[in-house]
């Protein structure tokens, strides 16, 4: 396994010569984003966590770190990642603290409590010029200018090479329910957006095929206030869990993909009406939509038109084209430039976002 000192080296010959370089972890997201290139440059020597302090809900870890090790370290304190980050570990994949932020991807909950770049408060980085950057802190008010910390969230690894990064964690809640409802796509989208202007302790939603599951987490008055309010039908505790661990890490079954098929994102309002346009599952509130389509049809990841918001090509289909919605200019043009800044020579994780980045 590679030490800092060795991953400094590696980055200022490499800048030397602009050879590309790929960062891995543990490659449980290397599905995610355009085609690998370069190098690979392996984050798993920068292990361990650095400090954890429980009654301050705070915890530095180094980006090597297995997730999967950190969320146990967090359980034995009743403490926990509230995004719920998706591991997506198989076939020998780990995922890592690192490909984590990195990644940028959340769980069931994200819309009720916030987003990975939520919960990061400082980092260290290594940029394209074998710098060691350090951004932000272990407090919220520590920021100046560009938080650069948060800003690394969803970058993929393009701006340079996570070695450590301080997360807020929160206590877990002391109750949990799951409500089950049958209701088509359009009633549904209705109802979540009705229940959204309620105060009411939801923590995240799916529909599928004629069935609403909703997870209710919080106090035990706050939950059977809430069960009496809206009803349903309970699920046990145990399907409960199954349900949201597999939307979690995509193993239910509308996640597996056919031949010829392709697994698309959207990112639109959640009160965006039913899109029609194949075979879908909603999370979010409404605002994340998974779509299963033809290869043919997931060629471009766009949305209808006058619809606000974001397409990603998830799995599947010809990355060549563009794996993500094509930013605005002026956003564009911010983009690139943060590029130039932090990996001048453009050794990191090259075409990863985009085909030309």
């Amino acid at each position: 396994m590679q030490t800092l000192q060795d991953l400094t080296e590696r980055v200022r010959a490499a800048a030397s010569t602009s050879t590309p370089l790929r960062i891995c972890g543990g490659g449980s997201k290397d599905f995610y984003g355009q085609s690998l290139q370069g190098e690979r440059l392996d984050t798993r020597g920068l292990t361990g966590i650095v400090s954890y302090e429980p009654s301050e809900l705070v915890v530095t870890v180094r980006a090597g770190t297995p997730l999967a090790e950190l969320e146990a370290v967090l359980a034995d304190k009743g403490q926990y990642l509230p995004f719920e980050p998706p591991h997506f570990a198989q076939d020998g994949a780990r995922a890592t603290v690192g490909g984590m932020v990195a990644a940028g991807l959340n769980g069931p909950a994200r819309a009720s409590v916030g987003a990975v770049r939520d919960y990061v408060l400082g980092a260290q980085l290594l940029n394209g010029q074998a710098e060691l950057l350090t951004f932000g802190g272990q407090v919220m008010k520590n920021v100046a200018g560009y938080d650069v910390s948060r800003l690394l969230a969803g970058s993929l690894g393009t701006l340079g090479l996570i070695t450590e990064v301080s997360l807020k964690v929160l206590p877990r809640a002391v109750a949990e329910a799951t409500l089950v409802f049958e209701l088509d796509e359009a009633r549904a989208l209705q109802q979540l957006n009705a229940w959204g202007a309620l105060p009411l302790p939801l923590n995240a939603s799916c529909w599928h095929e004629g069935a609403l599951m909703v997870r209710l987490r919080g106090a035990q008055a706050a939950i059977a206030a809430a069960k009496k309010t809206m009803g349903g039908q309970m699920l046990e505790q145990a399907p409960a869990h199954k349900l949201w661990d597999a939307l979690r890490e995509q193993t239910a079954p509308f996640f597996q993909l056919g031949e010829g098929e392709a697994l698309m994102r959207l990112s639109v309002p959640d009160t965006a009406p039913p899109l029609n346009l194949g075979p879908t599952l909603i999370e979010w509130g409404g605002a994340q939509r998974w779509l299963k389509l033809p290869l043919s049809a997931a060629s471009h990841p766009s949305l209808p038109d006058g619809l606000p918001g974001h397409a990603t090509l998830f799995r599947g289909g010809d990355k060549s084209v563009g794996v993500f919605t094509p930013l605005p200019a002026p956003l564009d043009r911010i983009t690139r430039e943060l590029k130039q800044q932090f990996d001048p020579a453009g050794i990191f994780n090259r075409g990863r976002l985009y085909p030309d980045f």
